[in-house]
């Protein structure tokens, strides 16, 4: 199998797993590969997201490291399985590859959850909403790449609308409701497509007013990606010019505590539905 040149986000962080087991068991790169019947530049690519590894050695690995959390060794197992390519591969060298990781990402989560402060959550925003926000990209996007930028976002809403569906929950701040991206029809437009995704079963929608006590939170934006054990989540951050993936479990832990403390301030559904109303009216 040759190797990967540009290993995924998903595929570096199997390896890593792999690597962090090894280490907590206290087994040596050379034992590990001496198990596996391999050498050690094999070990040190799948560590690195370079190289695959069969479901019969991942197992035989996990259970040398006495690594007994089924559920764990499951979720890296079918981390592992994914061989064929996903949707997102369609626009590689188009879309920078932290977009790609994110789509790869949100494929994958069993649930998503997301806060937003300046921005509208891009799997709830609409084409018209996305078009006008692309135009401000810096460096500025050819006529072309925006209309590919565009279809990309719209592509990555399937994460919710397609079955299976998983669990989804947005906290919006009042500010990016608030912003008329695109000018008012526009804006008003995605208030109304925010009410329309908050009907879904799967899809809860929260505000967070300028009203809420408690809260300072600025800056703290992000999408928590939950895997099929914690462990095994993703958080995502974005910067001015990238985005940033945090997965080590205490970091983990702290924006878990950081997301929960934010839904503490954010109106119910039934509160924030009626607060979308409103502003709807008063547009």
């Amino acid at each position: 199998m040759p190797l990967r040149s540009n290993p995924t986000y998903r595929q570096e962080r199997l390896g890593a797993e792999l690597r962090k087991m090894r280490e907590r068991a206290g087994i040596t790169a050379r034992a590990a590969a001496a198990l596996l019947s391999s050498s050690p530049m094999y070990q040190s690519h799948l560590e690195n997201g370079r190289s695959g590894i069969s479901e019969d050695r991942l197992r035989r690995l996990a259970a040398h490291c006495a690594c007994d959390d089924a559920a764990y060794v499951d979720g890296l197992v079918a981390m592992a399985a994914e061989r064929g390519k996903g949707w997102w591969e369609e626009y590689r060298g188009i879309i920078v590859p932290a977009g790609l990781n994110v789509a790869e990402l949100e494929h994958h989560a069993v649930s998503i959850q997301t806060f937003q402060m300046p921005h509208i959550p891009g799997l709830l925003q609409t084409e018209d909403h996305m078009r006008a926000a692309f135009r401000y990209a810096s460096p500025e996007l050819t006529p072309q790449d925006l209309e590919a930028y565009v279809a990309f976002r719209l592509r990555r809403q399937h994460a919710i609308t397609d079955s299976p569906v998983k669990p989804y929950e947005a906290i919006i701040h009042e500010a990016a409701l608030r912003i008329l991206v695109g000018g008012r029809k526009t804006a008003h437009a995605q208030l109304e497509r925010i009410l329309e995704r908050s009907e879904l079963d799967h899809v809860t929608v929260r505000v967070l007013p300028f009203a809420a006590e408690d809260f300072a939170g600025a800056g703290h934006s992000m999408d928590y990606l939950h895997g099929p054990v914690p462990q095994l989540g993703t958080v995502l951050t974005e910067t001015g010019h990238s985005s940033v993936f945090f997965d080590a479990e205490p970091l983990l832990k702290q924006y878990r505590k950081r997301y929960d403390r934010v839904a503490g301030s954010a109106l119910s559904p039934a509160e924030s539905r009626d607060f979308i109303v409103h502003m709807l009216q008063e547009l």
